[in-house]
């Protein structure tokens, strides 16, 4: 089943977010490689697609797991919450309705 999770950036999170950024996407990498990953991204804290110092307000993840266990064990584990860059996480279902 797909699950969707989302990550809320801590305040000012950006110089946190680039030390921990290769750590993530190494992660979500995995997970296209396996074809588990349907859409990943952050979230700019300003309407502009590179929001330089603004910075990031969260991310979203798309992907498959077993269960929404597993989904928020994946997502407990990731280099943003380990290094204080996401201050909460939400996993829920999700399906795909469209396209």
């Amino acid at each position: 089943m797909l699950y969707m999770i989302i990550g809320t950036d801590i305040e000012n999170s950006l110089e946190k977010r680039m030390a921990a950024r290769p750590d993530h996407v190494s992660r979500l990498k995995q997970l296209q490689e396996q074809g588990r990953l349907v859409i990943a991204g952050p979230n700019p804290a300003v309407d502009v697609a590179e929001p330089t110092e603004a910075g990031f307000t969260g991310s979203l993840i798309v992907a498959e797991f077993d269960s929404l266990e597993d989904a928020q064990n994946w997502a407990s584990d990731d280099p943003y919450i380990k290094q204080g860059v996401y201050s909460n996480v939400t996993v829920k279902p999700f399906i795909k309705a469209l396209p």
